[in-house]
């Protein structure tokens, strides 16, 4: 399996990373022992990318990374990323910040957290439309000349933003939402991280599992998923996504894998279409699932394959998020 290098200054990773979110927040059903084993099995398999930020939990992903890295050379093995910007008040509002004091503060309770001396990708999660943006990357390249952080990223940025943070200092990755369902980024956003150098991480690659085929209606998930919340996955909506799936299923069949791996193959073969390095961190809090995923590496899909598999997002029916509000679809 070969590696890509984040962005044209950072370092040589595995194709693929783990989104660690869903360990410690947003969906149910996560146990502790299971998600520490996924982690471990991740490292066995070479995957190196682990991707966090301060709001999962809140904190608590965090923390469980933490102490699961301090052990043996865990650390030395992995490139550690987390976020920050997403914040909650004394009376549990949301809020956003950008400022340069609140990206310090918000880096050394990370440090803590996550029992390191370094962040290797610090991302700033969601931008605050109150700070330009050249403050916040401004306080943020701070932390690299004082060696608290390795390289820089941004998630949900507009072209526009991108190319004025890659001013201030260069941008090893952008992390925005890119998979068969979604491809909105593919219009201003992949271009310009193409133009600045940097890597293109993809959350959410599988649909938030929706292309896993696993299950086919958020009304079937329990009670305090997120994804219960997300308009292209319930109701009529969710019906409709379900049947334009067909390709996915067609493909996986003939090549005797899962439309999850088929799934991957697509997001993994955007570096080829757009020629820069795409890396996608599925999450997962099973190992048998980290299995599959990272057998995906090695799945190449064909051009006539490809081709059935395009029209697909279009087809899309339902926003990802009830609120765009903090994307940058809002603001594009």
């Amino acid at each position: 399996m070969s590696t890509l290098k984040l962005g044209e200054h950072g370092p040589e990773i595995f194709p693929q990373g783990l989104g660690c979110m869903g360990m410690s927040a947003f969906y149910a059903g996560a146990e502790h022992d299971e998600s520490v084993a996924t982690l471990e099995r991740a490292l066995d398999l070479g995957v190196d990318l682990f991707d966090t930020s301060d709001v999962y939990g809140p904190h608590t992903n965090e923390e469980l990374l933490g102490a699961f890295l301090a052990e043996g050379d865990r650390r030395a093995r992995v490139t550690l990323a987390t976020k920050f910007a997403i914040s909650y008040t004394a009376d549990g509002a949301r809020e956003i910040r950008g400022d340069a004091a609140y990206v310090k503060q918000a880096a050394e309770a990370s440090l803590r957290r996550l029992r390191t001396d370094v962040i290797d990708l610090y991302y700033m999660h969601r931008r605050d439309v109150r700070v330009p943006i050249e403050e916040t990357v401004g306080a943020m390249a701070e932390l690299v000349r004082e060696g608290k952080v390795r390289h820089l990223g941004l998630s949900e940025v507009t072209a526009k933003e991108l190319h004025a943070a890659a001013a201030v200092h260069p941008i090893a990755a952008v992390q925005s939402e890119w998979s068969l369902f979604t491809r909105d980024i593919e219009e201003s956003v992949v271009p310009a991280v193409r133009e600045v150098g940097a890597a293109l991480v993809a959350y959410s690659p599988l649909g938030r599992g929706f292309l896993t085929g696993a299950w086919a209606s958020a009304e079937t998930l329990p009670k305090g998923d997120f994804r219960r919340l997300q308009p292209r996955f319930t109701g009529d909506n969710a019906a409709a996504n379900a049947a334009i799936l067909a390709p996915l299923r067609t493909i996986a069949e003939a090549h005797g894998v899962t439309p999850a791996q088929v799934a991957l193959a697509w997001v993994q073969s955007r570096t080829r279409a757009w020629g820069l390095s795409v890396v996608p961190i599925p999450g997962t809090t099973k190992r048998h699932r980290l299995e599959e995923n990272v057998a995906a590496v090695d799945l190449v899909l064909t051009d006539a394959e490809l081709a059935a598999l395009e029209p697909i997002a279009g087809q899309v029916t339902g926003g990802r998020y009830p609120d765009m509000a903090g994307t940058f679809n809002d603001r594009d």
